[in-house]
């Protein structure tokens, strides 16, 4: 499976932390929110990476009621697919947990069934990749969600923490990063007047510090 890099140059006067999040305008999924992906503290003319797989998972963790600004720290999370592991079950009984894996159609969506015994305002469930959360919404009871990816990435800087829930002010400060074909490093660099530049090509840098979402995520 390929793996895909992002390097942050950091060549602003400040020290920040740097994050990676996902957007998806063909989610459609109602209450969906996203999750700050990869979080790296990164000091002036110094950069970090994060390195990732397109491995698919579930997850869900008990956060209260999903708002911005709530951490999502996942309690369980179960690799997943789009073909044959894409079907799971949430349910609670005193604790939240899933079912096994199932099949579900069609194919190219993860779908997820919540049963009668969910309560109200007290976990989240979704979907995550490479090891970390992505997207979220409120558990629900009876509620079945659908998520069919396709996503974009975006990075920010500011202060953020692995698995926050962003909110529309911290996402429309992204800037995008796409990857053409065949390119698997893209580096984004913040200059001297904090703004992005996205590129496949490296800068000069003095030093690096290094991380990846299965090393930077706690769980």
């Amino acid at each position: 499976m390929s793996q895909y890099s992002i390097v942050f140059n950091n060549q602003s006067q400040n020290d920040w932390t740097f994050c990676c999040f996902q957007q998806d305008e063909d989610l459609k999924v109602s209450g969906v929110m996203s999750l700050a992906w990869f979080t790296k503290r990164c000091d002036t003319n110094s950069s970090c990476t994060f390195t990732w797989s397109i491995d698919y998972s579930f997850v869900w963790a008990e956060t209260g009621t999903l708002t911005p600004g709530v951490t999502f720290a996942a309690s369980q999370t179960i690799p997943a697919d789009l073909k044959s592991n894409n079907l799971i079950t949430l349910d609670y009984d005193g604790a939240f947990h899933f079912g096994t894996l199932g099949t579900g159609t069609p194919q190219g969506s993860l779908y997820i069934e919540q049963t009668n015994n969910i309560p109200p305002n007290k976990g989240a469930v979704g979907i995550g990749m490479s090891h970390a959360g992505t997207f979220v919404v409120q558990a629900q009871s009876n509620i079945d969600v659908t998520f069919t990816p396709h996503p974009t990435y975006y990075v920010a800087f500011g202060e953020f923490q692995q698995g926050e829930v962003l909110d529309e002010q911290q996402m429309t400060l992204g800037a995008k990063v796409e990857f053409e074909p065949n390119v698997y490093v893209m580096y984004a660099t913040l200059d001297a007047g904090n703004r992005w530049n996205i590129s496949a090509t490296p800068p000069a840098l003095a030093k690096d510090k290094s991380g990846s979402a299965r090393k930077s995520l706690a769980i």
